[in-house]
């Protein structure tokens, strides 16, 4: 299938051209003509399957065929995001691909000075792109009017539930006059809440679910390193990032505090690294960002947090420096590598006290990502067996401790 059998005006489709699309990837494919149609949507779709020009397009081909009248102010199509960054991501991608259209667009999101964002809405925009905090917080002051919403995009709902966002997202629909259509892009839609949220918003939607929930990419090739402690973890690290196949590199981290530790000792390191987290204000995660993103820094460490809406194709590994605790947040993770048709790395570094949640990540993976070794960096303790090594509290131990606390420790009762 190519672009041209999808029924887009040719404006979208010189903008397609110049931007490199080549064609329709699978969630694109199967979402695309059920929007043009006019059905409500919920589809799954990892970060990197290009799922937000799935959206952008039916958006901004729908304002082709149903044009604003001359006296229409007010926006007609919302799409909301769980964060800023996403929200960014996804305005630019609306830039991009309506670039030849007389369409006009607008984002609101926290993180900016509230004034300003209030003096860009007296200026009509056809799509608004918005995080629903900032956005329900406009409706609250009547600095923005949604009466006139006639198609509703969410992007992430797995991510937005998970932050909490239900209830705004809720309270953003009760400002609607009238029917609308609907979307729902999510990388999970089972165990995550998604389709019982889906229906609240939904009317009788089209369900497109481009990979099984719990599949990792094929373009991505996973491995598992075993470090004995924090010292062979670091030696670990730093012989990947040296190594010349490594050209981009996105490390997670479950603490913005071991992400700073991390970075900072990176660069005592002589690598080239910056950490990303909460902390930062919206300035200073865009500068990280954007010089990640030019290649000016090697090396990006981040809590999951912060990480949500990096949008950036060049990544050649994901490593797990920490495990993630979950096997969805694990596929979200390396995800961020093996895009657009590139092969990815995804490393995983895991110490005895890890292997439990490696085990949880394969369970929900229901494959076994293989295990290699680094040369002269090879582990002398398997994470196996001494995860399942139990030590058994010495008598002594247990007589002392019973007698600071005045009691005798107890005897094993007969059979």
């Amino acid at each position: 299938m190519t672009f041209d059998e999808l029924d887009l005006d040719e404006p979208l489709l010189q903008a397609l051209r110049e931007n490199h699309f080549h064609k329709p990837t699978p969630v694109q494919a199967a979402a695309i003509p059920e929007m043009l149609e006019g059905r409500d949507v919920l589809a799954g779709a990892a970060t990197g399957t290009g799922k937000t020009a799935a959206f952008v397009l039916p958006a901004l081909q729908y304002l082709l065929d149903h044009p604003s009248p001359a006296y229409q102010t007010k926006a007609r199509i919302l799409m909301l995001a769980p964060t800023r960054e996403l929200a960014f991501q996804i305005h630019k991608v609306v830039k991009e691909l309506g670039v030849h259209c007389d369409i006009t667009s607008n984002i609101i999101t926290g993180g900016f000075d509230l004034a300003k964002q209030k003096t860009h809405l007296t200026r009509p925009a056809d799509i608004i792109v918005a995080t629903p905090g900032r956005l329900i917080g406009m409706v609250g002051e009547d600095a923005i009017d949604l009466s006139d919403i006639e198609m509703l995009i969410i992007d992430e709902a797995d991510r937005m539930l998970d932050m909490g966002q239900g209830p705004d997202v809720a309270a953003i629909m009760d400002t609607f006059a009238g029917d609308f259509q609907g979307a729902c892009f999510s990388a999970t839609l089972s165990g995550s809440g998604v389709e019982r949220f889906a229906n609240e918003i939904l009317d009788e939607p089209a369900v497109i679910q481009v990979d099984a929930p719990n599949q990792q990419s094929s373009q991505v090739q996973q491995v598992v390193y075993y470090a004995d402690d924090k010292t062979h973890k670091n030696a670990l690290l730093l012989a990947i990032l040296k190594d010349e196949s490594c050209v981009s590199a996105l490390i997670f981290c479950n603490k913005k505090e071991r992400a700073i530790e991390l970075s900072d000792w990176l660069q005592t390191q002589e690598i080239s690294s910056s950490a990303l987290h909460g902390d930062l204000d919206q300035a200073k995660r865009l500068d990280v960002a954007t010089r990640f993103k030019q290649g000016r820094i090697k090396v990006l460490v981040a809590s999951d947090v912060a990480a949500r809406g990096l949008d950036i194709l060049n990544i050649t590994h994901v490593i797990n420096y920490d495990l993630p605790f979950r096997g969805d947040v694990y596929i979200h993770r390396i995800g961020r590598t093996g895009r657009a048709q590139a092969v990815g790395i995804a490393i995983n570094l895991v110490e005895a006290h890890d292997y439990r949640h490696l085990q949880r990540i394969e369970f929900h993976l229901q494959t076994k990502i293989p295990v290699a070794k680094i040369k002269g960096l090879e582990p002398k303790v398997n994470p196996k067996k001494a995860a399942e090594t139990k030590k058994k509290p010495h008598k002594k131990k247990i007589a002392a401790k019973a007698k600071r606390l005045g009691k005798a420790p107890s005897k094993p009762k007969k059979k």
